[in-house]
């Protein structure tokens, strides 16, 4: 556990426990499916502490259950926290909420009257609470919040309440500034993509007109199925662009990773040059091309595996399956509710245009041009994004040591 640092006159060192009642939500086996109901009581889950949202509602359960299982009601003023895979997100429970319990996968801490409850979530945000839940934190793959006994034991520093309420109000102020200056960056990266697509669009647009289209199945070739065998000898590559953003117009490669157990869903073939397309939510779209020459490299079914033939080359192939236009050729036919996906028999009937290859390449290299100006513009307001989420961090750990 992280070193508790000297504190001001006036603040102490109190655990959470002395400050907080701590719920945290049922075994999963209490809430099975076959008990949620199309409306009554709300079921608030993870994506409510994560996204700081509580109106959207996906399950619900009757009165009789909601009475069975009364302990775990949401409080309004409460803290939401999310304990399992992307943990440590805080929400504080609004006023107005819908009457509902909390899921397996939440804490609900509520404090008492010596703890401000925006004084404790921007507490709870801050590198200082977050690195003490994370050499708290269980698991492997995926990580898991410690028990609630652990977490009780977790001091935190205290000053008094009419400092709280003044290092509240003046991180507010300061967070606003902050935050609209972020905003500002972010509409320049939105605009920046944006006008990347038109180009992409407008571009093919205007080949569609001059050359008619084709059926992509028509310019790529058939590719293997493969299913691998572990072999202690041979580590396999698993190609993963689960991690690519949807909204890169530059050809990035996948991650991979090496291990020498292949994954139960890896059962695709790759090779150097070939474009993987990912076909199933919530990464349907995210695509990118294998530019390395891995040992062994395998992706999984939820990928589309693209390889061109002699009348296409891979990087044409590339920027029109980012198009919009692309997409709304494959939306149709989307098809799933709580796992959206489309196939690769649906991506290889899109059209694309009919372009000859030298047509290609000439259209290749005016969007390699554009692409690498675009991209350097959008990584200097990523970076500015950045430097000034560093300073909110910076500004809150100041601010729980009392230098604020």
């Amino acid at each position: 556990m992280s070193e508790l640092y000297e504190l001001p006159d006036g603040w102490e060192w109190k655990s959470l426990g002395q400050l907080c009642d701590f719920v945290r939500g049922p075994f999963g086996g209490s809430l099975k499916k076959q008990i949620f109901t199309e409306s009554g009581n709300a079921v608030y889950e993870q994506s409510h502490a994560i996204y700081n949202q509580f109106d959207e509602i996906r399950y619900f359960i009757d009165d009789e259950k909601f009475e069975e299982m009364k302990r775990f009601e949401l409080r309004p003023n409460s803290l939401i926290m999310s304990c399992s895979g992307t943990i440590g997100k805080v929400a504080i429970v609004p006023k107005s909420i819908k009457k509902g319990i909390i899921n397996q996968a939440l804490l609900m801490l509520t404090p008492n009257d010596e703890l401000n409850n925006i004084f404790l979530k921007l507490m709870m945000e801050s590198n200082f609470f977050q690195t003490l839940l994370s050499e708290n934190s269980t698991g492997a793959t995926i990580a898991n919040v410690a028990s609630v006994k652990v977490l009780k034991e977790i001091k935190i520093p205290l000053p008094p309440l009419s400092e709280q309420q003044r290092i509240v109000s003046k991180l507010d102020n300061l967070f606003e500034k902050i935050d609209k200056a972020i905003e500002l960056h972010q509409q320049n990266i939105d605009g920046i993509d944006g006008f990347m697509a038109s180009v992409l669009n407008e571009v093919f647009l205007e080949l569609e007109g001059r050359y008619g289209v084709i059926k992509i199945n028509n310019i790529v070739q058939e590719t293997k199925n493969k299913t691998p065998k572990n072999n202690s000898e041979t580590p396999f590559t698993y190609i993963d662009i689960s991690s690519i953003d949807n909204k890169s117009f530059k050809i990035v490669a996948p991650k991979k990773l090496i291990g020498k157990e292949a994954p139960s869903r890896a059962k695709k073939e790759v090779i150097y040059g070939d474009i993987v397309y990912s076909t199933t939510r919530p990464n349907l779209k995210n695509i990118s091309i294998i530019k390395e020459k891995y040992d062994n490299p395998i992706a999984s079914t939820g990928f589309c595996v693209l390889r061109v033939n002699q009348k296409a080359i891979n990087n044409y192939l590339f920027y029109y399956l980012i198009t919009d236009k692309l997409f709304e050729q494959i939306e149709p036919n989307i098809r799933g509710s709580q796992y959206p996906a489309t196939s690769d028999r649906f991506l290889k009937n899109c059209n694309i245009p009919n372009t000859p290859l030298k047509i290609q390449q000439k259209t290749v290299k005016y969007l390699d041009e554009i692409s690498q100006k675009i991209e350097k513009l959008k990584a200097l307001q990523i970076e500015k994004k950045k430097s000034l989420k560093a300073l909110k961090s910076s500004i809150l750990d100041r601010a729980f040591r009392g230098e604020l």
